[in-house]
């Protein structure tokens, strides 16, 4: 599964001239460029902004799995688990792009005027599988629980109990009834909140993370060293337990970057069919945008606190090892900084997947059942909370094979109406 989602961005990136590295200045222009643009930026008629949409997608995606994920890849599968990310992230950049194009592309029109897309219309409409899309919908709402709803729940109940002794049940508790009242706002709500936490939880992270970088400043080259040398050291390759040292690096950094970006499961680009962005190649940067924020600048930062610090090697392990990162350099105030951080991202993920799983629920049975969704969806807040973490991310990643197998399948036999909108957009913009 891993290897094909790898695959898939691939065949994107060399069919579009690796347009995400060499058209950096267009993407860049056309998303992170438009938002102070009332233009871009303001609500038109029901429809969210790209922004909002792009801030909603990012809160799915910057979860437990931009600190706890990072730190747990490093652990089991070394520094050179790093390299594997940003290799997901490279090529997932270009999937994600592909999968936003075909959400607005093929989207509808709900009966209050909601536009509504994602993988189960465009492998309803573009492949005419109408069982394909449901089966998506089916594995989106079970990954709903997963990834999106116990595995960040049971991180921030970690993360209270390690610090403040407070109760897993307790926390879940607080969490369902915060978690309830934004997400039975609707989409409305959810991207305002978004909205709001995404851009301040990225910088204030990014902020503190570049901080103890720079006071390590001196083992950085180290760190890109271990990082590089250890994702093709030729001892793995022709070794044996070394060997399988390699292949876990290559295996929890690319289901780690997967796990942290998305890129092939097919959740981003729900939300991102919500925007009243008409031009599916510009929705399509956006995406870019998402994975670029998500693992190249946020899970970097995490990986080299880790690195430049020192701490690697030792037996902590998930968000015991990032909070150790930070509080080498920050003292108490390190766990706080975490805590906070695992806090946020894993609160605004939760809000999130709500919504996939909502318009997973809403296309294979009708409206009416969104509530009884909306209900169980809260009570497996509190599962989340009180299970054990080794189980929770073995659900997690089983899910998210499961989601994205039928969109891979309509990302690979659709792959010509992705060339064809952006050679359009190309032609319409005068783009080489």
């Amino acid at each position: 599964m891993l290897a094909l989602i790898i695959l898939v961005g691939l065949q994107f990136s060399i069919r579009l001239k690796f347009f995400q590295i060499f058209k950096a200045k267009v993407w860049l222009k056309k998303t992170i460029g438009t938002v102070f643009s009332r233009t871009n930026t303001k609500n038109k008629g029901n429809g969210i902004s790209p922004f909002q949409a792009a801030s909603t997608a990012l809160a799915g995606a910057i979860g437990t799995g931009n600190i706890i994920g990072v730190a747990t890849a490093i652990t089991l599968g070394g520094p050179g688990s790093v390299f594997w990310m940003w290799v997901a992230a490279i090529f997932g950049m270009m999937t994600v792009f592909a999968e936003n194009i075909l959400g607005v592309k093929y989207r509808v029109q709900s009966s209050d005027g909601q536009n509504m897309g994602g993988p189960m219309y465009y492998i309803e409409k573009g492949l005419n599988q109408k069982w394909l899309a449901i089966l998506f919908s089916v594995n989106c709402i079970l990954a709903s629980f997963g990834m999106g709803n116990m595995a960040q729940a049971n991180a921030i109940s970690a993360a209270f109990k390690k610090t403040f002794s407070i109760s897993p049940s307790i926390t879940g508790l607080v969490l369902a009834v915060l978690a309830g009242i934004i997400i039975l706002g609707g989409i409305k709500r959810i991207a305002k909140v978004s909205e709001k936490i995404v851009p301040f939880m990225a910088l204030f992270y990014i902020l503190g993370g570049v901080i103890i970088i720079i006071l390590h400043i001196n083992n950085i080259p180290k760190a890109l060293f271990n990082i590089v040398y250890q994702a093709f050291n030729l001892k793995s390759i022709f070794g044996g337990t070394l060997g399988y040292s390699m292949t876990t690096a290559i295996k929890y950094g690319i289901s780690r970057g997967v796990f942290s970006n998305e890129a092939g499961l097919g959740s981003s680009p729900i939300v991102h069919a919500a925007s009243h962005e008409n031009e599916p190649t510009i929705q399509g940067m956006w995406g870019i945008f998402q994975v670029f924020i998500d693992t190249i600048v946020v899970c970097t930062i995490t990986a080299l606190c880790i690195l430049t610090t020192n701490l690697s090697s030792t037996e902590k392990d998930g968000a015991l090892l990032s909070i150790e990162a930070f509080s080498s350099s920050f003292g108490s105030f390190g766990e706080l900084f975490v805590l906070s951080s695992i806090v946020l991202f894993s609160f605004a993920t939760i809000i999130s997947w709500s919504y996939y799983g909502e318009r997973s629920v809403e296309y294979i049975s009708s409206k009416k059942y969104i509530l009884i969704y909306r209900a169980i969806y809260i009570v497996f807040i509190l599962f989340g909370s009180v299970l054990e973490l080794g189980l929770v991310w073995s659900l997690s990643d089983t899910f998210n094979g499961l989601m994205a197998i039928p969109n891979l399948i309509a990302l690979i036999f659709l792959s010509n109406q992705v060339i064809k909108e952006y050679k359009a957009y190309n032609i319409k913009n005068n783009y080489s």
